[in-house]
């Protein structure tokens, strides 16, 4: 019973000292460094080996400049520990902060001196100390001795950071490299921490450094690592070509695929490089691969035919469609081609029934999954939606929603429900679906269907006859149809007849994307600069300086304007969905990727 008193005791005392360590913390924080003295000197008292009561006390005698009393704590700790070269940092640190840098210096050295002479097992904790009152060369001296003298030590993190921040690119590299060497599974991390330094532009001094350090690595030591930094580095700097160079290295020597090839290609495509895609595709086609890879590479490159296609490149477009299922028949492992070209033909060549006939022939050829059907069944209804035959859309969408419940695809089928039903004027019922899609587990439907929702609720309060609404929708069905100019006159109607209303501001934005379409870029700049005049406190403000900035950088050759607009999202809206992409270009702009 007494021993169990005992620990009872003893755990109260402990659970007390923390409270008032942390109540003394919280005093410094608030500048209340008297009663914070009064609670470490307590402390201190009761137990004065404690280094934390140390450290407070000495800060709190700091803060309030009785620097003779802190450094009496400081020496007297120095006599009775003379191998502890935390406390020799703490002493430096002391001069320091009395603008004493020579007496600082003589102490930072003896710690220095001391670690080497105590050994090794102290490396971290003596370099965390220095980086504490950013001694960043003196931390480095440590990681670096400390890696030295024990193989097994593995502080290239902090030196990597303490590099950056020292502006020694070169170092700060072959640091991330070595500790790739050791853990390649912090490829993401590191390259994320890349992304700061690195940028768009070849000629950057991050850029050329990084580069030459990896080719002579790879002189050196032919590591496929260096081959996959090199490639990641060439897709920064959009030079696809280089890149695939590459990825063709690896694949030789990795022999597990052509993944990294294929998504090579797609990112080319994304960044509109649709030669340097086609040219890495066409590889795909070359080498001995597999059948469903080959057939991925003829996907990703009739899309991207369909995608930038003119009308009178249809013909040969359908000529290689045609081509592909001669060579692997219209089967079951080509049924991602057969429903591209469906929608090829009814939403470019504006062959509806055609496209409809072909799809609904695919249904009654060879047997198909549940999840087949549901994707025939899908791009049915989206072109019964583009030929506004709306109640016969709905059908084939709830028949995949019934299908696939709880699957990705049925949560997309009940967008696409509301999406229809928003179309042809039933907002009641939209709305409806909306409400439950807002919790859905996809998050880009989660936010098109709180987006769609917020646009019929925010303009059936002011106008219960959604007389607005309903030319909005109209608008948005014609934009659906790949008809863009009688989108942008509808979207007109809205702003003469209903100037100053709360569809005003998503008006200016879907229309400002219809006009870049049509290559009208001066309009669309002016519909951007109306939201950031009239809605600066309205949520589609971000868009509108994000997407003005876009328009300054790419087509209107105005970089400096665009620069301002990013740095307006980079300080007044750092929750907005474009921050990231933003504070990139602006940095890249401005011309220092490097902190």
């Amino acid at each position: 019973m007494r021993l169990i008193l005992f620990y009872i005791s003893l755990l109260l005392t402990f659970s007390t000292a923390a409270q008032s360590e942390q109540l003394a913390k919280n005093y410094i924080q608030q500048g209340q460094y008297e009663k914070a003295l009064s609670v470490y000197q307590k402390l201190y008292n009761k137990n004065p080996n404690r280094m934390g009561y140390i450290l407070g006390l000495v800060e709190a005698h700091q803060q309030l400049e009785q620097f003779d009393k802190a450094e009496k704590i400081l020496t007297n700790r120095v006599k009775m520990t003379p191998d502890n070269a935390q406390i020799l940092v703490e002493l430096g640190h002391h001069y320091d902060v009395q603008g004493k840098p020579e007496e600082a210096k003589v102490y930072y050295n003896k710690a220095i001196e001391t670690y080497e002479k105590s050994g090794v097992n102290h490396a971290y904790s003596l370099a965390q100390t220095f980086e504490k009152y950013s001694l960043l060369d003196e931390a480095a001296i440590i990681y670096e001795k400390g890696m030295k003298d024990n193989p097994r030590a593995n502080f290239n993190v902090q030196l990597a950071k303490i590099y950056g921040e020292q502006g020694n690119l070169h170092k700060m590299f072959n640091s991330y490299l070595s500790l790739l060497q050791l853990q390649p599974s912090y490829v993401s991390i590191v390259q994320r921490n890349f992304g700061e330094y690195i940028s768009e532009d070849s000629s950057s001094e991050a850029n050329t450094v990084f580069r030459k350090l990896l080719v002579k690595k790879l002189q050196q030591e032919p590591n496929i690592l260096y081959n996959e930094m090199l490639s990641w580095l060439f897709v920064q700097q959009k030079e696809f070509k280089k890149a695939f160079i590459q990825e063709k290295a690896i694949y030789k020597r990795k022999e597990e695929g052509l993944q990294g090839i294929i998504g090579l290609a797609r990112i080319a495509i994304s960044e509109k490089d649709i030669k340097s895609a086609t040219e890495i595709l066409n590889y795909i086609l070359e080498t001995p691969a597999s059948k469903d890879m080959k057939l991925t590479a003829h996907k990703i490159i009739l899309k991207s035919k369909v995608d930038n296609a003119v009308k009178k490149e249809y013909k040969a477009v359908v000529e290689q469609y045609d081509a592909v299922f001669e060579e692997y028949g219209k089967s079951q492992q080509t049924i991602g081609l057969q429903v591209d070209y469906a929608h090829f033909l009814a939403f470019k060549m504006d062959e509806k029934n055609q496209a409809i006939d072909f799809l609904k022939d695919m249904l009654t050829r060879g047997r198909l999954s549940r999840f087949q059907t549901s994707r025939i069944k899908m791009k049915i209804a989206d072109i019964l939606v583009l030929d506004q035959k709306f109640n016969q859309a709905l059908i084939y969408y709830t028949q995949v929603q019934n299908a696939l419940k709880n699957n990705f695809l049925a949560q997309d089928a009940r967008f696409k429900v509301a999406k229809t039903s928003y179309y042809k004027g039933d907002f009641a019922w939209a709305q409806t679906q909306l409400d439950v899609l807002k919790s859905s587990t996809s998050q880009l439907i989660a936010n098109d269907a709180m987006e769609l929702s917020l646009i019929i609720s925010d303009n059936s309060l002011e106008d219960s006859t959604q007389t607005a609404l309903k030319i909005f929708a109209k608008a948005d069905l014609l934009a659906f149809q790949n008809k863009n100019k009688e989108a942008i006159a509808m979207y007109d109607k809205i702003l003469e007849q209903h100037r100053g209303e709360k569809i005003e501001d998503e008006t200016f934005l879907r229309q400002a994307k219809l006009l870049e379409k049509e290559k009208d870029f001066e309009r669309a700049k002016v519909n951007y600069l109306k939201i950031i005049e009239f809605y600066n406190e309205d949520i589609l403000v971000d868009d509108a300086y994000y997407w003005l900035a876009e328009l300054y950088t790419n087509e209107l050759g105005e970089p400096e304007k665009a620069k301002e607009l990013y740095e307006k999202i980079i300080f007044n809206h750092a929750d907005s969905i474009y921050f990231v992409e933003a504070r990139k270009k602006y940095r890249s702009l401005r011309g220092d990727a490097i902190n």
